[in-house]
């Protein structure tokens, strides 16, 4: 059959007309590609090529090496020391139970610390967490090793805080520990460093006191990381900036043997230099190891320390708050004094006791001390002597006088929760018990009770004052990367030298007289003598019961309801260097608990290494040479090196 001619014809044409429609389109579609594709390529190339390369190259800061802590003779008390761990950032894991499990296969994992870091990485999934550290080399080559089936795993090489003489300086010198979200929100100008995994900062002591000295300034370095997040290759580095080195004014030595002879009483003792404020030995016992703290202390460990009754973890130094007894008493010696209520001759009668407005107040010896003057108050530590004198001075003098010698104030050391203890008055109390003053208020803190508390360091300071006559005050940082910082004296005291005099002869006689509280604790170390107090402060009232039938003794009583000990003291007494202050807590009488600890810690100070036999009486010297070598001291610390001077 013959098609019609002008059927192709037309045909033909819708076929042309189909394609050019269909040609067009596709031609149409293609140039807005092409102009798609020059757009992203040549507008947005820059654009495009900062996101691939942020993807690619990582920018990760450096964490600096802390700066070394030495005591005022060298002796590294804090540094930094290489460690293998091995971290996990949650996001770039796949599998997390499955990588975990993977790793257990090559090391050892510790439970609790694992338990930690899971909890951490729920927290930050972006961030490195470290699941252990302190690996062997082995151990991290193993891992290294396997790295490509354990992703999010990195093993790394860091620097770790690290205390050598360990228990010694851990209420000093303190401790760091891992950045916490609550050291991120207490940071007033937030360093990125906080964010780098496993930084360190300190916790405690002079290494939070002197954080923005120690920490440094962070480095960086870029690394070429692939699709899976793992490191390809380091493309640069620029090194970070090392915290800056401090040294102490602590003798290292002089505090071992501190450390040593306060053995595991609760107590704790401060050595100072009276010309310029150098704290040489501060020790508050009993203490602990500050290197569990570094990556983390375990709950058994955390538990022992805060379950003892002798409260380790307190920096009983500063923190630690007594009434201060008789060690007082020159205080309240001086204001009545300086205001002409009181001359050296002048005697109060003690009958044993003293009743005002109806109210009887004891002496501690209950048959009384008899006629009594200035030197024998001290001697003899009698309390209705200074009765006497807390109404003629009154409280305001006293309280006055208590604050010119330091009591009272929180001195501005590099140590953490540093107390101001309290001196109280007529306006703190009506301020802070809506009371008025009493006089039995004034005659309790005539010999150091009812208000007034003080802490080791403040009693230190209040010693070296009467000493030396300067207005010394505390100083514990000798020098910061090799620059000095100033002395602690701020210029003579303003109290007459006469009448620091007069109380300098009644110390001296409380020590080296007949009749004087420490006797027993004299020495002669060729020809020094020294000069102090005892004290003894109540932590218990004796009912009037109790005193009719007899006062129980301290060795009768639970450790817990014993009085604290003190003795203050200060050496040579004709040309004074040292001061000394120490406290027992719960130790009876400060005569028999911590005059004779004293007496071993200055003998040390002023020989510069272990007290010589010779400079105890002789009756005492077979039992203390049986004492002083039974002390668990340090022997590369203790030869006799001496305290270098400032």
């Amino acid at each position: 059959m013959k098609r019609n001619p002008q059927d192709v014809t037309l045909s033909s044409r819708r076929i042309t007309r189909r394609a050019l429609v269909l040609g067009g389109a596709q031609l149409g579609f293609g140039a807005l590609l092409l102009g798609r594709m020059r757009h992203l390529q040549v507008d947005q190339a820059d654009e495009f090529l900062l996101l691939a390369e942020e993807n690619r190259i990582k920018v990760r800061l450096l964490a600096p090496a802390r700066g070394l802590i030495h005591d005022r003779n060298g002796t590294l008390l804090a540094g930094n020391e290489q460690i293998y761990r091995v971290s996990m950032i949650r996001e770039d894991a796949d599998d997390v139970d499955r990588v975990i499990t993977a790793l257990r296969g090559l090391v050892r994992l510790d439970e609790e610390k694992l338990q930690r870091a899971l909890r951490e990485m729920d927290r930050r999934p972006h961030q490195s967490v470290t699941l252990a550290d302190r690996l062997t080399w082995e151990e991290l080559s193993t891992i290294a090793v396997n790295v490509p089936t354990l992703p999010g795993i990195t093993p790394e090489v860091g620097l770790s805080r690290v205390y050598p003489l360990g228990q010694d300086y851990a209420h000093v010198v303190g401790y760091v520990g891992r950045v916490s979200e609550r050291d991120i929100a207490e940071a007033e100008t937030p360093d990125p460093l906080l964010q780098t995994p496993q930084f360190q900062i300190g916790k405690i002591g002079a290494e939070r006191s002197l954080e923005g000295v120690l920490r440094g300034r962070a480095g960086s370095r870029r690394v070429e990381q692939n699709a899976a997040g793992r490191i390809m290759r380091e493309l640069g580095r620029t090194p970070g900036q090392s915290g800056q080195d401090v040294q102490l004014t602590i003798d290292a030595g002089l505090q071992n043997f501190t450390q040593a002879r306060l053995g595991t009483e609760s107590a704790s003792a401060v050595v100072m230099d009276v010309r310029n404020g150098d704290v040489l030995a501060a020790v508050s016992s009993p203490s602990y190891d500050p290197n569990l703290f570094v990556s983390g202390i375990s709950v058994p460990d955390y538990a022992s320390l805060r379950d003892n009754d002798h409260r380790p973890l307190h920096n009983k130094i500063v923190q630690g708050l007594y009434p201060p007894g008789s060690t007082f008493k020159m205080v309240t010696l001086l204001a009545a004094v300086e205001a002409g209520e009181i001359s050296p001759g002048e005697t109060v009668y003690c009958p044993g006791h003293t009743t005002v407005s109806n109210r009887r107040f004891h002496c501690w010896k209950r048959a009384g001390h008899g006629a009594v003057d200035l030197a024998k108050s001290l001697r003899e530590s009698c309390d209705v002597y200074y009765y006497d004198l807390a109404q003629r001075a009154g409280i305001d003098r006293i309280s006055a006088m208590a604050r010119k010698l330091g009591l009272g104030k929180a001195f501005d050391l590099e140590m953490t929760s540093v107390s101001e203890g309290l001196v109280p008055d007529r306006d703190w109390k009506a301020e802070r018990r809506g009371e008025a003053w009493v006089v039995g208020d004034s005659l309790n803190a005539s010999i150091g009770q009812g208000f007034v508390l003080a802490s080791p360091m403040q009693l230190a300071v209040m010693t070296a004052r009467l000493a030396s006559g300067l207005e010394v005050e505390p100083r514990l940082v000798r020098s910061v990367d090799g620059i000095a910082r100033p002395s602690g004296v701020k210029g003579p005291l303003d109290i007459p030298r006469s009448q620091l005099e007069l109380v300098r002869a009644a110390m001296y006689e409380v020590v080296n007289a007949r009749g004087g509280t420490a006797g027993r604790s004299k020495f002669d170390l060729a020809g020094i003598k020294w000069s102090g107090k005892t004290g003894t402060s109540q932590v218990r009232n004796i009912t009037a019961a109790e005193r009719a039938r007899g006062v129980f003794r301290n060795e009768d009583l639970p450790w817990n309801r014993r009085d604290h000990a003190l003795f203050v003291g200060y050496a040579p007494h004709d040309d004074p260097k040292y001061a000394i202050s120490v406290v027992v807590e719960h130790g009876g009488g400060g005569s028999a608990a911590a005059a004779p600890v004293a007496r071993d810690i200055m003998l040390y100070a002023l020989h510069g290494g272990m007290p010589p036999l010779e400079a105890y009486p002789s009756g005492q010297r077979g039992q203390m040479e049986e004492l002083l070598s039974a002390l668990p001291v340090n022997p590369g610390l203790n030869r006799g090196a001496g305290i270098s001077e400032a």
